[in-house]
């Protein structure tokens, strides 16, 4: 892309997506589900990308380790650590960091958190933001906060980017426009830029290129995640596969480190757990490209770095979640190899979850956030099947706490008086042999005899079970039971 037409998207910049009201999460997940469900373009998107990553992962850690789930184990064991002494290890990271001449801030919720940045911004007259790609910064609605301040923040991840001038949210952890294809960026990308359409790569990222190292000159503060905190050290770690981290944590004046609190690690000695398993977890890559360790603002004599560094700890539900049942969940690294292995989110995409957090790890956080009562639907999103389990680098039992959060739509009035009976009953019949007996008579009757079957499929279910073959058919049973086939079968005395 040609320096006259950076110009040219210049002279339009009031129509620039930057600025622009940023969309509103949808709350109707089982609408959302349902149209992504038969949308082909979002599923050979999200097969061809969730499938390479999550078969990339299984080949990449059992060649790389002897012990991958020892590696797992360990890293698990640290982030429990961590969470068991949290009040120690965040001290000693703020003490480090003041020691070592930045600033430290805490937001007990996601506005005090906004209201903070906008404060820091406004103080050193800074007006131009530039953004690495940060989860929680997207958990928090930072941008709103910014533009509603007159500010203007530019993500600087191409593919946030290209979320950002689409009005769109993220639909994926890690690849954050993993629902689009290259046609659709082209469209996204002639219109910001006013310039002729096209679909080559090279020449988007040019584009992308030319635009940034601009905004990169004349930004006043960079904005960034953590992806790990060294309380020993009073170091942030940001893990990227693109050169605009950097750039965004040297460049300007100010940068302002935005994090979880749970992301601190206790030594520096420990990163090298995480560092291992991260890219290999979320990218099937053995390192990520860029792996920034910034132990606060630059010192006498250094050219690179910011004047001022700050960081900021959020709650924002988080010690809620630590007194908890689900405070395992507090232990994710943001990697979404949960998301690449769930057989439900590749049906269904992101945006279904109604939340920058998707997929398993996202039906627990997303609610845990924001209050179950509003996303009653997502712990149900599930098959259980343990994928997500299995594929976690620190081994947090996602199914185990599903269920636990299907327990708990009881206790927020999301759990309906017709779906209580039902358990209820269900729960009567099968602590008692003589009523479990009775139902496999009465399923064979009903079912086998009374439903029509198709080559040995149920097309169609009657009453609450019709919501099962909505979507998938129903096994027909099988002409014995089990109790049946074994009186004829067990060896004779």
């Amino acid at each position: 892309m040609t320096a006259p037409a950076i110009e040219n998207h210049k002279s339009k910049e009031n129509q620039s997506s930057t600025r622009h009201a940023l969309p509103i999460f949808s709350s109707d997940f089982m609408g959302d589900a349902r149209r992504a469900s038969v949308n082909e373009a979002l599923h050979a998107a999200t097969e061809n990308a969730c499938v390479k990553k999550d078969a990339g992962r299984r080949a990449l850690l059992p060649r790389d380790f002897a012990n991958p789930d020892g590696l797992r184990t360990l890293a698990g064991n640290i982030k429990a650590h961590t969470l068991d002494h949290l009040d120690f290890y965040v001290e000693q990271l703020e003490a480090n960091i003041l020691k070592n001449g930045g600033q430290v801030h805490f937001a007990a919720t996601a506005e005090e958190a906004n209201q903070l940045i906008v404060q820091i911004a406004q103080q050193n007259q800074c007006k131009l933001i530039v953004k690495s790609k940060s989860m929680v910064s997207e958990e928090t609605e930072l941008n709103r906060s910014l533009i509603d301040a007159g500010l203007t923040p530019i993500e600087t991840d191409l593919g946030e980017l290209i979320v950002q001038i689409a009005n769109d949210h993220p639909s994926h952890i890690v690849m954050p426009v993993m629902h689009m294809r290259r046609k659709q960026i082209g469209e996204i990308f002639a219109k910001f830029f006013n310039v002729p359409f096209t679909d080559e790569p090279q020449a988007l990222a040019e584009m992308a290129r030319v635009y940034l190292r601009d905004t990169f000159n004349k930004a006043d503060m960079g904005i960034s995640g953590v992806n790990f905190a060294v309380a020993e050290t009073g170091s942030i770690v940001i893990c990227t596969n693109e050169g605009n981290g950097r750039m965004c944590t040297s460049r300007p004046r100010v940068h302002v480190a935005l994090m979880g609190m749970e992301k601190i690690i206790p030594r520096f000695a420990d990163l090298s757990v995480f560092l291992k398993l991260l890219a290999r977890s979320a990218s099937a890559a053995t390192l990520t490209q860029y792996t920034n360790i910034i132990t606060g603002p630059k010192r006498p004599g250094e050219f690179d770095g910011p004047d001022q560094f700050h960081l900021i700890i959020m709650d924002n539900g988080r010690s809620r979640i630590l007194a908890s049942d689900y405070r395992d969940t507090l232990r994710c690294i943001r990697c979404g190899a949960c998301l690449n292995t769930c057989p439900v989110y590749r049906t269904v995409g992101g945006h279904a979850y109604g939340s920058v957090y998707p997929g398993p790890i996202g039906a627990l956080l997303t609610p845990l956030f924001n209050g179950l009562e509003h996303h009653e639907h997502l712990p149900q999103a599930t098959s259980l099947c343990g994928a997500c389990y299995e594929a976690c680098p620190v081994k947090i039992n996602i199914p185990e706490m599903l269920v636990l959060m299907r327990r708990d739509l009881k206790s927020v009035g999301k759990l309906k008086f017709s779906q209580r009976v039902l358990f209820r009953l269900w729960t009567i019949a099968l602590s008692s042999k003589m009523l479990y007996l009775l139902g496999q008579k009465f399923q064979k009757l009903t079912l086998r005899h009374a439903i029509h079957s198709d080559a040995g499929w149920i097309k169609k279910l009657p009453g609450p079970a019709k919501g099962w073959t909505q979507a998938r058919d129903f096994p027909k049973p099988p002409a014995k039971t089990f109790r049946q086939l074994w009186q004829e079968r067990k060896p004779r005395p």
